[in-house]
């Protein structure tokens, strides 16, 4: 069999058979939703970034390093959505849609797991991924949401409900724990660290629970745009980056590989939480995701190629 098959069977199968029990779970028994996304975002999600920080020894300048990447890749995407969605006539509301679809990728229960299996649990690899998705979950649930309603419901409302969310105090607990090498007592670490390491299986199934949820409607052009800007535009942008900057080995294919996720579906969640063409969103989210697992496969080898 050559790599490219190789990498399907034994990385990116095992994430879709996950994912495909979540989708006949949520078929037959029509799960709740909303307790499965609560349970991803309030409980298991925090814990596996507070653990993954406080146990791995991440530099301030890996963070940098990160943090820079993802900021130039985030802009650019933006820019990439707002031009695409001009030339394509969009309206203002669906071109937020649009632009949102492409600034926010599947960095928790996709990237993750594939990290786990690209890598083997390799603890500089999910370092890299965690601050992304960390920075990803930041960047969704503050300008995400800002840029669907904030002038309806008002900035000042839209950032007490951002300081709600966990993620980022688990980020900053973790990062300062660590960096402090502060000892955590028994009671304290080994429910942390139990919780943690549910969050792939719970995090894939919740994804397949979520996809079962979207319609299959008629597809618009700019949808399959989304996807190929996504998928395919996405890796070539962040190639362009990571060779720029001072990046290489494993660090470089990290964050390849995080770069060519598919649209998040936390986009299409806030997109219903506030009205914001929310059955456009979930296209977008669901022929991403179906279509990844061919785009995927190919950064991954790309990545070994390229930064071996």
């Amino acid at each position: 069999m050559n790599a490219l098959g190789l990498i399907l069977l034994d990385i990116l199968l095992p994430v879709f058979v996950i994912m495909l029990l979540g989708y006949v779970m949520q078929l037959k028994f029509k799960m709740d939703l909303q307790t499965l996304a609560k349970l991803n975002i309030y409980f298991v999600v925090p814990a596996f970034i507070f653990v993954e920080l406080y146990d791995n020894d991440i530099a301030l300048g890996l963070f940098g390093l990160v943090l820079v990447f993802f900021i130039v890749y985030t802009v650019l995407l933006f820019l990439a959505g707002q031009g695409l969605s001009r030339m394509a006539g969009l309206t203002q509301s669906r071109r937020i849609t649009f632009t949102n679809s492409l600034m926010f990728y599947n960095s928790g229960n996709y990237g993750v797991p594939v990290n786990d299996l690209v890598f083997r649990g390799d603890p500089l690899a999910m370092g890299v991924q965690v601050i992304m998705m960390t920075l990803q979950n930041v960047f969704l649930f503050s300008y995400g949401v800002f840029s669907l309603q904030a002038a309806s419901i008002g900035k000042l409302r839209a950032l007490l409900g951002y300081l709600k969310m966990p993620v980022m105090y688990a980020m900053v607990l973790g990062v300062l724990l660590g960096w402090l090498e502060v000892p955590l007592p028994a009671f304290v670490w080994t429910p942390a660290e139990y919780v943690a390491d549910a969050m792939i299986a719970i995090a894939l199934f919740t994804l397949g629970a979520q996809v079962a949820s979207f319609e299959f409607l008629p597809v618009r052009l700019s949808v399959y745009a989304s996807a190929a800007v996504r998928l395919i535009a996405g890796p070539a942008i962040a190639l362009v980056i990571l060779l720029v900057l001072p990046v290489q080995g494993m660090l470089a294919q990290a964050l390849f590989i995080a770069s060519a996720m598919p649209t998040s579906v936390n986009s299409a969640i806030i997109a219903q939480e506030y009205r914001m063409h929310p059955k456009y969103a979930a296209q977008i989210v669901l022929f991403s995701t179906i279509f990844s697992a061919a785009t995927v496969t190919v950064v991954i080898y790309l990545s070994r190629v390229l930064f071996a």
